[in-house]
């Protein structure tokens, strides 16, 4: 069986400067692993190592630190406190001492180095920490045509640093934990204290510390799981952005947003259906050109549902159409049942999805061609599928991508099958009541003890009046009642 390192006991820095040595040595692999390294100096009579992992640290940072440290014997100082006087040259802004060996060796696996002093039973740690990584830029899930075009990264220094830019509130707190047997990633939960709610906070802290895993290797969905338990459940409990100005925007109102370490999205919580539907580029535009287009995405999603299976309906059972809808329905016959068309077109459509992400770039265009050709041409000529199944399917795929949540659309790509499958064995009846357990399965969903319809249901008229349309920032006086909010006065 293998080991678990379960909370081990931790190992306290000696005064023995070789014991310390000895033991990091063995546990980190130096002289094993050519990326962890110690810089031995002898300094004013004190032997004095420096830990470090090569590609996290920031070269100039640690060159720097030897060369202050170093003219110490060349001034010829006479100290009776090395270690102050140590402390002293150091030449960084954050400076800390830990007191056991594997707070100094996970702080340098993180990227900052450790530095041990003879006779000394603690250890200063350095933050120079310059993780690889690409600069802020624009989320492609989240393009706007006007407005700011710098997004999150999978640093989260870099983050962090990204809202505070944003919210120079001196009551913004950014608390960081480490999650992961292993791993040991970073995790910080933000909030502003005063507007959060308080239990909300303490819910969240006490599911990410009950989190026993070795590591976070899928990072941000990983902590989902674990905060909300989603279980078979495909609708999305938490939202995701990359934009900081949408994080911001959520912590003023309240929520608590979460960073994990490697990941360019956050997550928002507490969050509702309709937190999923909004999309950044209404608040960059005009308040009735923002409603425009909020109702547009709404019309989109909600073809995105209904329309093939309604369209389906009409087909199985022509005579629930008016005489002035009877052109609506194929005008010829094929082989293929029309169902086994929908199914197989809106598999070929989430096989060209798929196919679209993997191909690399140069090859989208020909991908497009080849689709174009072989679905909306050849295999009509030979009698696989019919136009309508083209044209409806093809405006259920849109509405799906006009989704600006890509896991709503997944979810909403799953509940029109399904509802597909009901109307074609129950005809009408499939579709009202099919209709009907999805609105309650919905209505049924809490997050965080939140119900995932508000403002709808329970009904709170003048959310849902926001909800519906994009009302002016000045007229908006109060935060969302839903996350319970300290401070429930948004502006006077």
């Amino acid at each position: 069986m293998s080991k678990r390192l379960v909370n081990p006991e931790k190992q306290p820095i000696t005064n023995n400067i070789f014991d310390n040595e000895a033991s990091i040595k063995s546990r980190v692999g130096i002289g094993t692993s050519f990326d962890v390294g110690v810089r031995k100096f002898n300094i004013l009579g004190k032997q004095v190592h420096i830990y470090f992992v090569t590609g996290l640290n920031d070269t100039q940072y640690m060159i720097e630190i030897f060369r202050e440290l170093s003219l110490l014997d060349a001034r010829n100082e006479k100290t009776l406190n090395v270690k102050q006087t140590i402390e002293n040259h150091l030449m960084h802004q954050q400076v800390e001492t830990v007191k056991t060996i594997d707070d100094a060796i996970t702080q340098m696996l993180s990227g900052l180095i450790a530095i041990l002093i003879e006779g000394e039973d603690e250890a200063f740690i350095v933050d120079v920490r310059s993780y690889p990584g690409r600069g802020p830029e624009e989320p492609d899930t989240e393009r706007v045509v006007r407005g700011s075009r710098d997004g999150y990264t999978e640093n989260i220094i870099q983050n962090t640093a990204l809202t505070r830019r944003r919210i120079r509130d001196e009551r913004l707190r950014h608390e960081i934990m480490q999650i992961g047997v292993r791993s040991k990633t970073d995790v910080c939960i933000s909030y502003i204290e005063g507007i959060a709610d308080p239990d909300l906070i303490k819910i969240i802290k006490k599911e990410l510390e009950a989190i026993e895993i070795d590591g976070l290797t899928m990072a941000d969905k990983v902590v989902e799981e674990y905060i909300v338990k989603q279980g078979a459940n495909p609708f999305p409990l938490v939202r995701y952005t990359e934009r900081p100005d949408v994080a911001a925007t959520h912590l003023f109102e309240g929520h608590v947003v979460i960073m994990v370490d490697t990941s360019p999205s956050v997550i928002i919580t507490p969050t509702t259906f309709f937190h999923h539907v909004q999309h950044a580029e209404e608040y960059r535009q005009a308040p009735a050109v923002g409603t425009f287009l909020r109702w547009v995405r709404f019309l989109g999603m909600l073809f995105s549902i209904f329309i093939l299976p309604f369209w389906l309906l009409m087909v199985i059972q022509p005579s629930l159409l008016p005489e002035m809808l009877e052109y609506i329905g194929p005008n010829e016959t094929k082989n293929v049942p029309i169902f086994a068309q929908i199914i197989f077109a809106e598999i070929g459509i989430e096989l060209l999805r798929m196919a679209a992400i993997h191909t690399p770039s140069p090859l989208a265009t020909a991908l497009g061609l080849v689709a174009a050709l072989l679905i909306g041409d050849i295999a009509i000529t030979v009698g696989l599928f019919v136009p309508e199944v083209i044209l409806y399917v093809a405006i259920g795929a849109v509405g799906t991508f006009a989704t600006p949540s890509y896991e709503l659309g997944v979810a909403i790509k799953m509940a029109r099958l399904v509802l597909l499958v009901i109307v074609a064995v129950f005809k009408l009846p499939g579709f009202v009541i099919g209709t009907a357990i999805f609105i309650l399965i919905l209505a049924s969903i809490k997050c965080l003890n939140k119900p995932y319809l508000w403002p709808l249901l329970p009904f709170n008229p003048s959310a849902f009046w926001q909800i519906l349309v994009r009302v002016s920032v000045p007229s908006v006086k109060r935060r969302p009642s839903i996350v319970n909010p300290e401070d429930p006065i948004k502006q006077s």
